[in-house]
């Protein structure tokens, strides 16, 4: 058996090819990302008149996140990643304007279903990291991955400043002004998608299989020869035949099943634990700062702030991370997070920068949580079943989110939003003692 034939395009430049796709999709979907974040707790609050339910998008958002986590994963694992992510970003696209439609109609129903539809695009957004690190080094996989992060940004910033302005252009349409910012996520999903599906090419989680499966090849087709030549001294010399000796198959990707299903625990329970707290609190943050005389447009400044720090510093959270390892840095996010709750609950509700410097905490913390769960999962899992895998974490990610988010309106209605702040920094700590177990098994 012959060994497979090897990609003739360097694994290096194809790796740099893919990593400018992603960036550029990853800016565009960026703003639908974040602009749905800003308004959609307002959109509920106007249209059922209570803060009570004011949760609830961003739990739909996240509840759908969670369904199409699953779903692009196992439809990346099939079919590459193109084809996972580019059918992610369209139904994204698709939730975003039934969202206009529903908001327009004022049909609660249909507006609910059309969040979690949106919530798509979350997922797939998320999902992309995966993407970047498919053809990554070993030692260079967190930076591979938080450069797509990164390249989020951008468009995560513009689309929560651009609040006001796509108002004035859904009131020009004649569309309530809160559905502005659904406009602008949908057309961005929709050209990420697009881009993708162009310009993807060759698939990175394809092409990692056709060299692994190339690597198990070459290595069992050289082994199997010196079996047969050591047969054939054998028969020279004894004049007969020895018995049968099995070829040495090196496995790519392997390891221990449970050291692998320990590791996806681990980096499970960093990430979940990070994301339940950052969406808790950015949730009700808009609301609070509503309640408390902020215009909309300088709640979306603050959100614009934490969405920026949820992306910018994802270099420096993968350059920690391939540095010190991921366990050092889940702490650091555990810490980062503690120190968010506690400026975001003990500011006074006046002070806008104090508020911009807890969001900010929140999404540094949420970005070093990010960044070290998902390189210390994909390092953990061979490519024979790694997108699969990977979308049933981000499930659990998104499941997270989403209580968070449906918990947090009746934990503000019910006590107040310092509580959610306060109580969400000391739910962060529950990151330690896992650390430590892992920690100590490895000694």
């Amino acid at each position: 058996m012959s060994a497979a034939p090897a990609p003739t395009r360097p694994v290096a430049a194809v790796q740099r090819r893919t990593l400018r796709v992603l960036v550029l999709a990853q800016v565009l979907s960026g703003a639908g990302l974040a602009a749905g974040i800003t308004v959609g707790a307002l959109l509920v609050t106007d249209l059922l008149g209570s803060a009570r339910f004011a949760g609830l998008p961003a739990a739909l958002f996240t509840g759908g996140s969670a369904l199409a986590a699953l779903a692009v994963g196992r439809l990346s694992q099939r079919h590459g990643r193109r084809a996972g992510l580019a059918a992610g970003y369209v139904a994204g696209a698709v939730g975003a304007f039934v969202v206009v439609v529903a908001a327009a109609a004022e049909n609660v129903w249909v507006l609910m279903g059309a969040f979690a539809l949106y919530g798509a695009g979350t997922a797939t957004n998320l999902q992309a990291r995966y993407a970047g690190a498919d053809l990554a080094a070993p030692d260079r996989r967190a930076r591979a991955l938080s450069t797509v992060l990164v390249a989020t940004t951008l468009g995560a910033v513009a689309g929560p400043n651009l609040v006001g302005v796509m108002g004035d252009v859904a009131t020009g349409w004649g569309l309530p002004a809160l559905t502005g910012p659904f406009i602008l996520g949908g057309a961005a999903y929709a050209a990420a998608g697009i881009v993708l599906w162009v310009a993807l090419r060759p698939d990175p989680l394809l092409l990692a299989r056709q060299r692994d499966e190339a690597a198990v090849e070459s290595a069992t087709v050289p082994a199997a020869e010196k079996a047969v030549d050591a047969t054939a001294d054998h028969a020279d010399d004894d004049g007969g035949t020895p018995a049968s000796t099995a070829p040495d198959v090196v496995e790519a990707d392997g390891g221990d099943p449970g050291a692998v299903r320990r590791a996806v625990l681990v980096a499970g329970t960093v990430m979940v634990l990070t994301q339940a707290v950052m969406v808790a609190i950015m949730t009700m943050t808009p609301v609070h700062m509503a309640d408390h005389g902020h215009a909309v447009a300088t709640a979306g400044f603050v959100i614009a702030v934490h969405v920026g720090m949820m992306y910018l510093p994802s270099p420096l959270s993968g350059w920690l991370t391939d540095r010190f390892g991921p366990l050092r840095v889940a702490v650091a996010a555990a810490v980062t997070l503690l120190a968010s709750g506690l400026v975001t609950g003990l500011v006074p509700s006046s002070s806008v920068i104090g508020l911009a410097v807890g969001l900010g905490l929140l999404g540094l913390g949420w970005s070093l949580g990010l960044v070290s769960g998902t390189a210390m999962l994909t390092s953990s899992l061979p490519l024979a079943t790694r997108a699969r895998t990977q979308g049933a974490v981000d499930l659990a990610l998104a499941l997270a989110g989403a209580a968070g988010g449906l918990g947090s309106g009746f934990v503000v209605a019910s006590s107040s939003f310092a509580t959610l702040s306060l109580g969400g920094g000391l739910l962060a700590l529950a990151v330690l003692p896992v650390v430590a177990v892992t920690a100590r098994s490895r000694t």
